[in-house]
């Protein structure tokens, strides 16, 4: 059983000749054991055991527990790394709205509220901020991190991200680089002082489409996708966390914890949502009817228009290659006949990533053409990304780690509730090695 960092004892008198006898660090124990029951402040966590699982976990990038700090000067946090690291990322704290429009005040540490427990000792709340010109969040600066390990980019590279957290409501960002740009032609840029095109790297968010699922983010041109203004390549996790008070009794808090996962494997060309160890399949039924993957849907029928002989109706000769969405349709797991005569069959057909009606005829030797296919169903967990990742020129046009909100042109409030840990890892991590990080929270 871990001792809450608010019992301390270095204040501590011990008077009595008894317990002058005694060791004075056995006398110290024992005395923060007494005042952290009688204060109500004994954790169910066993912090450092918890931070060597992930300090220990192959590919650690960095690791923010909210304990570790600077031993001078701000006292800022910083991660725990490998050795010979050429960092430990010491945050920031900003107020995006602040640097991007000019307006709101500055952020400080101050702004983010501690909890002196959780996981590994300590957490920081993010607040439903009321003032709309403010969106504090933490960060590392891109001229910190440009170039270094936590700087995944390019063709070849996987990453995993881990957040611990309890989410009070919202959905939207936990953690990465993932600067969304802020020159959306809309009504909250009107007043906007700084323009940048956004600078999507990785991220971890709170479900998006699906709150309170575990959402990956990948982006392999920092901007958008679709022909979309946002970026669309994303997962979902199947099941998703409980919206939990962040001010309800501290039992309550630790029976609360939630581990929130993304991994992107090239290798597969897949990104993953997990939420405590397990991913799930999710899929969306008719993409078409949906708001933002309606843009999906038409990018994978203009891949299948492009690779059929003469010009398609619907098909649009301007549409970019690059943004094609045509995942791999091998191996059919499922089929149902859905009509069928003598010279016409439809079937419905499910492949790994996607699911499609086709309408095939028999030609003059009786043989099956399909003459016509539909996308009906897309799977989001796991969600088939077949690029890099955006790898900025140099750091002016790379965007910083943040942890908490993300730098875009909306500044809704976003996520909200505890963030206890962030860990960072530049190779896909295994169910099995999920699963063990995710069994820290309980």
């Amino acid at each position: 059983m871990a001792i809450n960092r608010r019992c301390r004892h270095e204040n501590m008198v011990f008077e009595s000749p008894q317990e002058l006898s005694m060791p004075r660090s056995y006398l110290a124990f024992t005395a923060a054991i007494a005042l952290a029951v009688s204060m109500g402040t004994l954790s169910a966590f066993e912090p450092s055991a918890n931070r060597d699982v992930v300090r220990n976990t192959p590919g650690l990038v960095a690791f923010w527990d909210f304990d570790l700090r600077e031993s001078s000067g701000n006292e800022r946090f910083v991660a725990h790394v490998p050795v010979g690291s050429p960092s430990n990322y010491p945050l920031d704290a900003a107020n995006y709205v602040r640097d991007y429009w000019g307006e709101g005040r500055e952020a400080t540490y101050a702004d983010f509220p501690l909890l002196n427990d959780g996981p590994f000792g300590q957490a920081i709340r993010i607040r439903e901020e009321s003032d709309p010109n403010f969106r504090p969040f933490l960060f590392v600066p891109r001229t910190r991190l440009h170039d270094t390990p936590l700087d995944i980019k390019g063709d070849g590279k996987s990453v995993t991200v881990v957040v611990w957290a309890i989410r009070e409501s919202g959905n939207h960002a936990l953690a990465g680089i993932w600067h969304e740009g802020t020159d959306l032609k809309q009504s909250s840029t009107a007043s906007i002082q700084k323009v940048e095109r956004g600078q999507r790297q990785y991220a971890l968010f709170a479900g998006l489409n699906r709150p309170g699922s575990a959402c990956g983010h990948i982006s392999e041109n920092g901007a958008s996708s679709f022909l979309n203004k946002y970026a669309l390549h994303k997962c979902n996790s199947l099941r998703v966390a409980p919206a939990v008070n962040a001010d309800v009794p501290a039992e309550q808090l630790a029976a609360s914890w939630q581990c929130f996962a993304m991994t992107f494997d090239d290798q597969k060309d897949e990104i993953t949502g997990w939420l405590n160890g397990e991913s799930g399949e999710r899929w969306l039924k008719n993409p078409k009817s949906n708001n933002l993957l309606s843009y999906a849907h038409n990018a994978y029928m203009q891949g299948h228009y492009a690779r059929t002989p003469g010009m398609q109706e619907g098909q649009d000769s301007d549409f970019p290659k690059a943004q094609y969405y045509s995942p791999p349709e091998g191996e059919v797991s499922e089929t149902e006949v859905l009509r069928e005569d003598e010279n016409h069959r439809v079937e419905r057909r499910r492949y790994r990533y996607t699911e499609v009606v086709v309408t095939l005829e028999k030609d003059e030797n009786g043989e099956w053409v399909e003459t016509d296919r539909t996308l009906v169903g897309l799977r989001l967990n796991p969600w088939w990304y077949p690029h890099g990742i955006y790898s900025p020129p140099d750091a002016e046009q790379g965007g910083p780690f943040t942890i908490g909100r993300v730098i875009h042109s909306s500044r809704s409030v976003g996520f909200t509730g505890w963030i206890g840990g962030v860990s960072v890892f530049d190779r896909a991590l295994s169910e099995a090695e999920l699963k063990t990080l995710a069994d820290l929270r309980n």
